[in-house]
C-alpha cells in the first residue's frame, strides 16, 4: 500500500478516469457499474489499464434478481464475459427487479418479502452464481413504501437467501438508514439481525432529506457526502462485521477526486477507531 493510501475504495466514474491512469491516486480499490463495461469501446479498455494497479469490483444494476420470469440470458452472458475479462475481486447485485416481458425499466424496484419472492430470488441468484462460476453479493435496497403483504422482515429474507444459495451480502449502510427513516424501522436492530459471516462488502453514500408538510422522506441519491447518522450506523456495522471492504458511492453531482478520497479516509478512520476499541484483526 502506497503512502497515504486508504483501505476503503471509491466508485470509479468517468470524470476521474484520466486521473486514475495518470496519477494513481492513493485509494485501496475501485468499483464500477458492470453494465458500463460489458461491451467494446474506450471505457472497458480504460478499466483494463486501471485494474493493473487497483483491485476492481463489478457492481451490477440490471440483472433483475427479483424477476419472476428469470434472468435475461443475454445479460447474464455479457456479465460473465465482463467477469472473465476484468477478474474482479467482488461481484454484486441488488435485491430488486427491473425487467419484465423483455422491457428494462430504469429503476431498481422493490419486492414483497414473501416465500414466493424468496423462491424466485433464490433461483435467480443460484443461476447467476452458476453462470459466473463464483459467489455474488446481494445488496439490501433503499425503501420508500411498505407492501401490504410482506411478512418476512428484510434481514431475515436476506439471511435465508444466504442459507439457500451460499451467496454473500453487500450491506449498504446508507440504504438501511434511508429505509429505517422512511418506514419506521430500527436501523441498529437491522444491523444486528444480518448474518455477520455473510457480509462481503459495505457501501456508504449520501442521501437527500426532503421535508414537506411536516414529514421527512430520505432519498438515496448518491449526490452528497455521507451523512452523520450513516457514519454512526457504520460504526455499529464495522463493530459487528469487522473490516469488510468499504466503498464510498457518489454517482450524481460528482465532486473532485480529493473530496472522494477524503470520504474514504474518513471511513478508514472509523474502522481504525473500531479496531482499537474492539481489537479487531487487521
Amino acid at each position: 500500500m502506497q503512502a497515504g493510501q486508504t483501505r476503503a475504495g471509491i466508485g470509479l466514474r468517468s470524470p476521474h478516469a484520466a486521473a486514475f491512469e495518470a496519477e494513481r491516486p492513493p485509494v485501496g480499490w475501485v468499483e464500477v457499474h458492470a453494465e458500463n463495461y460489458m461491451g467494446g469501446g474506450p471505457a472497458p479498455r480504460m478499466l483494463e489499464r486501471v485494474r493493473r494497479d487497483y483491485p476492481v469490483s463489478l457492481h451490477g444494476v440490471g440483472l433483475s434478481l427479483g424477476s419472476a420470469e428469470g434472468i435475461d440470458r443475454d445479460h447474464l452472458a455479457a456479465l460473465a464475459r465482463a467477469v472473465r475479462r476484468f477478474e474482479p475481486f467482488l461481484v454484486s447485485e441488488h435485491l430488486a427487479w427491473s425487467v419484465t416481458g423483455g422491457t428494462y425499466l430504469n429503476d431498481l424496484l422493490p419486492l414483497p418479502y414473501t416465500e414466493e419472492a424468496l423462491a424466485v430470488v433464490s433461483r435467480n441468484v443460484a443461476a447467476a452464481q452458476e453462470a459466473l462460476g463464483r459467489k455474488i453479493l446481494v445488496e439490501n435496497p433503499s425503501a420508500y413504501l411498505r407492501f401490504k403483504h410482506s411478512p418476512i422482515p428484510e434481514p431475515a429474507f436476506l439471511a435465508e437467501l444466504v442459507r439457500r444459495t451460499g451467496c454473500g451480502l453487500l450491506c449498504d449502510v446508507n440504504n438501511i438508514q434511508v429505509s429505517a427513516s422512511n418506514l419506521g424501522w430500527d436501523a441498529a436492530a437491522y444491523i444486528e439481525a444480518l448474518p455477520a459471516e455473510a457480509i462481503g462488502e459495505i457501501h456508504l453514500a449520501g442521501h437527500f432529506r426532503d421535508e414537506r408538510d411536516g414529514r421527512v422522506l430520505l432519498i438515496d441519491d448518491h449526490a452528497s457526502p455521507v451523512a452523520e447518522p450513516v457514519w454512526d450506523l457504520y460504526r455499529r456495522a464495522a463493530s459487528r462485521f469487522g473490516e469488510a471492504p468499504t466503498l464510498i458511492e457518489w454517482d450524481k453531482d460528482i465532486p473532485t477526486l480529493a473530496i472522494l478520497l477524503g470520504e474514504a479516509r474518513k471511513a478508514d478512520q472509523v474502522t481504525a477507531a473500531v479496531r482499537e476499541r474492539h481489537a479487531l484483526p487487521v
